[in-house]
Formats: structure tokens, sequence, C-alpha cells
């Protein structure tokens, strides 16, 4: 957004600062800005709104992958402020302990995951980012990605997006170029050609591996063989990043209500190697966060599935239901 003279940045100012000052991310504060401006007519042109259909889309973006389109991001390090009162996350503090604790004994040894369940809009995704935030200002890796009712028939989609936002990260700075390079000869060295094969759902990834290309092989969303080809190779590009830069991968997946099978099973992969990783010692450290809507899960569900299997592989979880806050 740019100003066009005093008198605008002074309304702007008004509307726009003390957002600010309760913490609510810049990026949503300019675009408030924007539309003040574009009401005021003091900004037109190229760096105005031409229409809602516009300020829906920029706030589509943000909803759907904050981490990338609504907080800020430093040096790899998304800060993810939040909205907040002091050090309190809206009441959320208990919770966002239980979170961390069961965070802290997976990446101890211990495999585990945890599950937040509750109304819509009652705040699941807002405690699991800043859950997010104590992960990576300890040092972990956090992708998130976001199922979506209109994408139920398209696989991995929620995957493909935390994957390609964690890319599309390391892409921004020249400062990152040394990570970028590491993810790529890691990839190529543990996956061969295989790497490419990732690039198909993951388009941020082309850029870290270069220009060469993979082979023509048949690729198709209803196959059961590329699934599982590809459910494979999402395990081990976690592997590579976790051993990488030896720090903890966290995979947080939002509305889980609407997720495919192909993905469950992902997960249930990454969460069963990281067992068995556990039990014979080696440094295979991942944490999986997930968050669906209240009674949306039943017996045929994937998700209850994945619950019930992983209980069976006595895979611990944190169930964290939310309420509604006392006032």
């Amino acid at each position: 957004r740019h100003t066009q003279n005093s008198d605008s940045q002074n309304k702007c100012a008004v509307s726009v600062e003390p957002l600010k000052g309760k913490r609510v991310p810049v990026q949503l504060c300019d675009l408030i800005a924007n539309m003040v401006d574009c009401i005021n007519g003091t900004l037109s042109g190229d760096d105005a709104y031409q229409s809602m259909t516009h300020v829906r889309d920029d706030l589509q973006l943000m909803l759907e992958r904050p981490a990338i389109y609504l907080y800020d991001q430093d040096m790899g390090r998304l800060s993810m402020t939040g909205l907040q009162l002091g050090d309190t996350v809206f009441g959320r503090n208990e919770e966002l302990s239980s979170l961390e604790e069961c965070y802290r004994r997976s990446v101890s040894g211990k495999t585990e995951f945890a599950f937040i369940s509750g109304h819509a809009g009652i705040g699941k995704s807002f405690l699991a980012y800043e859950f997010g935030k104590h992960v990576i200002m300890s040092g972990g890796i956090f992708l998130a990605g976001k199922f979506d009712q209109l994408q139920q028939g398209k696989p991995f989609s929620a995957l493909a997006a935390a994957f390609n936002g964690y890319c599309g990260m390391l892409m921004q700075s020249s400062e990152l170029q040394k990570r970028r390079a590491v993810v790529a000869s890691t990839l190529k060295s543990s996956l061969g050609r295989e790497a490419y094969y990732l690039t198909k759902i993951i388009p941020s990834l082309n850029d870290i591996l270069g220009s060469e290309q993979s082979d023509d092989t048949f690729y198709d969303d209803n196959c059961v063989d590329a699934q599982r080809r590809l459910q494979y190779l999402l395990c081990q590009f976690v592997e590579v990043l976790s051993s990488s830069f030896a720090a903890p991968v966290t995979l947080f997946l939002d509305d889980l209500q609407w997720a495919d099978q192909a993905s469950i099973e992902a997960v249930n992969n990454l969460l069963i190697t990281a067992s068995i990783a556990s039990t014979s010692f080696q440094d295979k450290r991942f944490f999986f966060l997930g968050c669906c809507r209240e009674g949306e899960i039943n017996g045929g569900h994937p998700v209850w599935k994945l619950l019930t299997n992983l209980e069976r592989a006595s895979v611990g979880c944190t169930n964290i239901k939310l309420d509604l806050m006392d006032e």
C-alpha cells in the first residue's frame, strides 16, 4: 500500500494503528488500510483494490495459507504473533501447555500426536498456529495445510499445500540459499530422479531442485499405485527435512473432516514410521497436529480409522476439545 500524502497517512493511522497495537497481523492491517484509502479517494490505479472480488481473494489466501500470506516471516522463522493480550492467548493457555507438553514428549523419543476438536469458529486454528510459534522458536519445522470441502476428491491437497508453502518460504529470501541447497542436495541424494515426481503436487519444489525434469512416468490422481508412490515420497521428504537440519518436523492439517483417504494414509505411515524409529533408537522425529469440527468424524471416516489404527499401535494421542470460554 502506498499513501499519497500526509493527510491520508493520518487517516490510515486512526483506522489501522490501534489494530497493530492489538498485534493484528500487518498484512491484514495493510489490506484494511488500502480499503480505507480507496474510500477516502487517496489511493487509485494499480495500488488500489479494483473490486471486492480482489479483497475476497486476498482474504481467502490469508485463510488458506496463513503461514505464507498472513503472518510475518523473518529468515524462515514465522513470528505468527496472532491476537494476544499480554501473555494470554484468549484464555487458551492450558490447552496450549498441553500441546507443548505432548510435543516435548514426542520429540524426546515417545511418538505422540495431538488432536483439536470443537465447533466452527471457536479458535481451533488459532490455537494450532500459536503452538506453531512455539515449535519454530524451539528450532523445529512447522508445516501447515488445510483441507477444503470443495477439494475432497483431490488427493493430498492439504499435504501438498503444507509442503508447497514451506518450499515457497525457502525461495523468498537469498539468505535462505544455503538451506535450499541442503534440501535440494539431500532430496536428490536420497530419492534420485524420484524427487522430481514430488513436483507434480509441490510446484515450488521444482524451483529448489533446479531445471532438471523428471521422466514422463504415468501419473493419475485416481491411480492407487501413484498415490502409494506419493505417500512414500512425502514420508521421505519429511525424513530429509528432519535429518538435514537435525530438527523435528511438525505437520499441522486443518479441517480434517474433509480429508481424503490417501492423505490420512500418508499421515498414518509417517506416525507409524516415527514410532518404529523411536523403538529402534533412530533419530526420526515427527509430530502431527490435526484439527476438525466436533461431531463430523464418524466410524466410516478415514480419520476415525487413523485414530483406531494408531491406538492399536500404541501411539499416544492428546485430545483437546475446545469449549466456549467463560466470560
